[in-house]
């Protein structure tokens, strides 16, 4: 696949088929995610995959608003980072968390971002519980790391619509 198809193919998709991911795709896409660039070459950060569906199920209810399509995934890889070996390690997850996706891409997978750093549990309740919390409780997460999102990941049974105009006049700004 070209790059420029693989971009254009990467699309947040909410709705998963039954079609389970094989554990050597699955291994194919920790590899490629795992060549993912980082500050200093630190290396920071850690991926967990969980593919136990009431695992998921449960961690479809970290927050009250964007996670409960998760529930309907086959596989989900949690996005960690060492805050003790780097000062940017959020940039050097989301270098990977990206990298992941368009992985998933290439081997006819669809995936959707669910970002856990900052959030809270409830909408209405900012300084209530937080995602991380919660997950710590579901998931064995090391102490020494924090969650940056977590990538739904599954076959899809539709072709999502193509990406919109991407605006490019409105974004860019040119300094000579």
């Amino acid at each position: 696949m070209e790059f420029r198809e693989l971009l254009d193919k990467r699309r947040s998709v909410r709705k998963y088929s039954d079609h389970g991911v094989s554990r050597e795709v699955v291994d194919s896409l920790i590899d490629a995610t795992l060549t993912a660039p980082s500050a200093r070459n630190t290396r920071s950060t850690k991926l967990m995959v969980v593919e136990s569906a009431e695992k998921i199920e449960k961690m479809s209810q970290m927050r009250d608003y964007g996670s409960s399509f998760m529930k309907g995934a086959p596989l989900a890889i949690v996005v960690m980072g060492e805050r003790e070996k780097s000062d940017v390690w959020r940039a050097n997850c989301a270098i990977s968390a990206t990298i992941l996706q368009l992985a998933c891409v290439d081997k006819g997978l669809v995936s959707c971002w669910v970002q856990a750093d900052g959030r809270p549990r409830l909408k209405s309740e900012p300084q209530g519980e937080q995602v991380d919390e919660y997950l710590r409780g579901l998931l064995s997460i090391p102490e020494e790391c924090s969650v940056l999102c977590i990538i739904a990941i599954g076959y899809s049974d539709f072709e999502p619509a193509p990406l919109p105009s991407f605006e490019r006049e409105d974004r860019v700004v040119w300094e000579e």
